[in-house]
Order: C-alpha cells, then structure tokens, then sequence
C-alpha cells in the first residue's frame, strides 16, 4: 500500500511539473501576462501622444490660426498691418533676428 501510494505521490509530482514549469505552465504565463501589462501601459502613452500630433496636424491643414500661432511662436513672424517693438534692458545685448 505504500508503495502504491509513493507511485502515485511521485505520478502527481510528474504531471504537475509541466503545468507549474513547462513551456506554457503557470510561471510562463504570469510572467507573459506582467510584460503584456507594462507594453499596454508604453502603447497607451504612445497613443496619447499620437492624437495629440494628429489633433495639431488637423489644426494645422483646417485652421489659418494655428499656422499663424506657430508662424507666431517658432518663428518670430509679424503681419504687415502690426507694428513690432522691441525692448532691450540696459546692459544686454540685443537679441539678433
């Protein structure tokens, strides 16, 4: 009887090691389903980012605003109705356009 219960003790040891550390065993998966999360959480952020470049790529071919607002802001521009001042604080130089 103790031999055919150490038989069987030793064939459950047998068939619960491909399930805890074989190729698709438990182990396997938790850590696949931990870098599912983190790769999830990286394209979310990605996606957040890419709306908000389509959303100014939207406003830029729309609206003549926007592309006033960068022309503006990154370069420097003025209308030719506007008249542009310049303040220099004593002791710095000014800064060249």
């Amino acid at each position: 009887m103790k031999a055919l219960a150490a038989f069987l003790a030793g064939l459950i040891v047998v068939l619960q090691y491909p399930l805890w550390f074989g190729k698709g065993g438990w182990l396997r998966v938790r850590e696949l389903d931990r870098q599912v999360a983190a790769q999830e959480a990286v394209n979310s952020g990605l996606k957040a980012r890419n709306d908000a470049l389509d959303a100014e790529v939207r406003d830029l071919k729309q609206g003549l605003e926007a592309i006033e607002e960068r022309a503006r802001t990154d370069l420097g521009m003025i209308r030719t109705d506007e008249v542009y001042f310049q303040i220099v604080a004593p002791g710095l130089p000014a800064r060249p356009k």
